[in-house]
């Protein structure tokens, strides 16, 4: 297989625009190309007049490939090996291992192992995808939260309820083992050769239901609403799982808890597995109209149905050394209630596959640190968190309304009276009230300082009526548990596996899915 990086297509390209390309790069006849395929493609909007893709193309001649290459003298042409995953060769386990959590840390370590024939029985607390939405839009609807069954927790996890996002930083090779996956089960294929792919909330709620009866049929079991209680142990290492409802003998259990889990993470520490303080963020979501996104990124190119609605990704370093950022944009999506607990509330993002709603949304966070909120207690970071989420609560009247503000009347430190073109998409409701009520005051500093400094990158990201809802907290874990970089086990106890993005070690769907694989691997072998 031939590859061929760097190719620039127009956005109204057609399969015959790129064989064209391909053929010209090769110097080959048209004739001679048996199948090709987009390995990836991007947009380049550098150019607001001159919006066009770039794109890798995967081609098969039905002539020597390398003979074509020798002669093409292409600087953008390589022979590649198509990738494939192969499962390890695998140990048979005296016992079932067990998974804690079936989010994409769980899922991805519990198709794994289903693949490898080990028959994992994993526990989710929360309920099912199509029980979850419904707990959700009551709550959405009443205001009665399910502490086990809300965005946070349930089927597919905290992902199932947000852009769906997929690009990573990770460079292991197991996240095109996801993609293909995801896509196995349902998902758009178009997630295989996109820069930036996303599967959209609506898509999300059915391929993690096709993954779960994958893993079902391989002779796993999902077991919903089962709360993992603790463990138990002999000569240092695991002998079985405690639920609420049973014991289960395995000398395996994989912890993917997710960065909500609270009172899991303090039953952990209290059993004196070792864990330590993280680096994480907190700010609030921006929401901007998206058509004015749109053309700030396109130019006359925006309403393209071919490239989308636009995302943006965005960091400054502020006066007083903390990093400020967006994170998680949701093009055309929403801002939603992600509280898990009484009394508390948090916002995350969240867009479906066309990203079409009327607002665009993303995280705008500032980094805190353990001397933030002191390092004299392991889980300081999730009483920092709760201090928050709780004056947050107040000010927004209670009963999970959020605080909102004005993006003009927060620069200016004002109350908001009124709205102005930019209305808030939470659905439970809202309330204005200063960011400065219940975010300290290094963090509002830095946001204002911050909201001035990325309208130079993005023209309207300062724009007045822009709206500010809040907090958002829950952007990572604040604790990682500690585990040994070879086996993945616990330094505490062999046979616990702390995995994915609740034990510190991922940061978004596919570096969580990524490592469950690598943690149901070590158990493979």
């Amino acid at each position: 297989m031939i590859r061929i990086n760097n190719i620039r297509l127009p956005i109204d390209y057609t399969d015959k625009t790129i064989r064209a390309k391909v053929s010209k790069e090769l110097r080959i006849n048209e004739k001679s190309i048996e199948k090709m395929s987009l390995f990836r493609r991007s947009i380049d909007a550098r150019k607001k007049n001159d919006v066009h893709f770039l794109a890798a193309v995967d081609v098969y001649l039905n002539s020597d490939e390398n003979r074509v290459i020798s002669k093409a003298k292409s600087n953008k042409a390589n022979i590649t090996t198509p990738y494939e995953y192969k499962l390890p060769e695998s140990k048979r386990l005296n016992t079932r291992p067990v998974i804690v959590g079936f989010g994409p840390a769980g899922m991805f370590a519990g198709l794994i192992l289903a693949m490898a024939g080990a028959k994992p029985i994993i526990l989710e607390q929360g309920k099912d995808c199509d029980s979850r939405v419904e707990d959700i839009n009551n709550f959405i609807k009443t205001g009665k939260l399910d502490t086990r069954s809300n965005i946070q927790f349930g089927e597919g996890g905290a992902g199932t309820f947000s852009d769906g996002k997929l690009n990573t930083g990770t460079k292991d090779p197991r996240a095109r083992k996801v993609l293909i996956e995801f896509v196995n089960h349902g998902a758009p294929e178009e997630i295989l050769y996109n820069a930036k792919p996303h599967i959209g909330t609506d898509n999300l709620r059915y391929v993690v239901k096709n993954i779960r009866e994958h893993i079902i049929n391989l002779g796993g079991e999902v077991r919903f609403n089962t709360k993992f209680t603790g463990y138990k142990t002999k000569d240092g290492k695991i002998t079985a799982a405690l639920t609420d409802s049973e014991i289960i003998e395995t000398e395996n259990i994989i912890l993917a808890i997710g960065h909500s889990s609270r009172d899991t993470m303090e039953m952990l520490f209290n059993n004196d597995i070792l864990m330590e303080q993280k680096p994480f963020s907190v700010g609030a979501r921006i929401e901007h109209l998206r058509e004015n996104i749109d053309k700030s990124q396109f130019g006359k190119f925006a309403g393209n149905e071919r490239i989308g609605s636009a995302p943006y990704k965005l960091n400054v370093k502020t006066k007083n050394g903390r990093g400020a950022y967006t994170f998680c944009m949701c093009p055309g999506g929403e801002v939603v209630p992600a509280a898990s607990e009484p009394g508390m509330i948090c916002t995350n993002g969240m867009s479906k596959f066309n990203r079409k709603a009327t607002n665009s949304n993303s995280a705008l966070l500032v980094s805190v640190f353990p001397e933030d909120f002191g390092s004299e207690n392991v889980l300081a970071g999730i009483e920092y968190q709760r201090k928050i989420e709780k004056a947050a609560f107040k000010f927004g009247s209670g009963n999970y309304k959020a605080p909102v503000q004005r993006v003009e009347d927060f620069l200016n430190n004002r109350n908001t009276t009124a709205l102005g073109e930019v209305f808030p998409s939470y659905k439970r409701g809202y309330e204005f009230s200063k960011m400065d009520n219940f975010l300290p005051s290094y963090i509002t500093d830095s946001m204002r300082e911050a909201i001035t400094a990325m309208n130079r990158y993005l023209d309207g990201f300062s724009h007045p009526d822009a709206i500010l809802t809040a907090p958002e907290t829950r952007s990572s874990s604040p604790v990682r548990i500690l585990r040994d970089r070879e086996s993945m086990q616990s330094l505490s106890i062999k046979g616990l596996y702390p995995c994915g993005e609740g034990a510190g070690y991922a940061g978004g769907i596919i570096s969580a899915a990524v490592d469950g694989i690598k943690c149901a691997e070590k158990i493979i072998k």
